[in-house]
């Protein structure tokens, strides 16, 4: 089966990380804007290790006390990102970085896991004017960031 427009897109962007000092492709859209589908297409062509952060971390920091989840937070991923031993790591599913009671910056923790690997993780936000967000202004768990420092496929435009 051949990649859709949107599947040779991301793999591109694939290439052109390999060059950048973070490694890190963000697909950015609304819930059900085909994230995790277009992540699920581009597995079936790599066979990269496509990762449910939120169910994975959950599972490795079950017996933590809330100030080790803090602390340890970006270790754990780090590590479960490395353990796939892939230069291809597919990421869904990782809300619990916005967790307010864990004092996360979810960008610096992705972009410091896609210094040694290309990373595509699905962010559940969107990008205007030139800035990248997550969840709305009023919301505690609300992110804004320049758009920059990664490649950015914007799946509310289209392929």
């Amino acid at each position: 089966m051949m990649p859709g427009p949107l599947v040779d897109r991301i793999l591109k962007d694939v290439r052109e990380a390999g060059v950048q000092y973070y490694r890190l492709i963000m697909l950015v859209g609304s819930a059900s804007s085909g994230k995790t589908t277009a992540l699920q297409e581009v597995h079936r062509h790599t066979e990269a290790p496509l990762v449910n952060v939120n169910l994975e971390m959950s599972r490795l920091m079950l017996d933590l006390t809330e100030r080790q989840r803090a602390l340890r937070l970006p270790r754990i991923l780090a590590d479960l990102v490395a353990s796939h031993d892939a230069d291809l790591v597919l990421l869904d599913n990782f809300e619990m970085l916005f967790d307010v009671s864990l004092q996360q910056d979810p960008l610096k923790i992705l972009q410091g896991v896609a210094r040694n690997r290309t990373v595509v993780a699905a962010w559940c936000g969107s990008i205007v004017d030139g800035h990248l967000t997550y969840a709305a202004p009023d919301h505690p768990e609300y992110k804004r960031y320049p758009a920059k420092d990664f490649l950015a496929v914007n799946m509310e435009a289209g392929a």
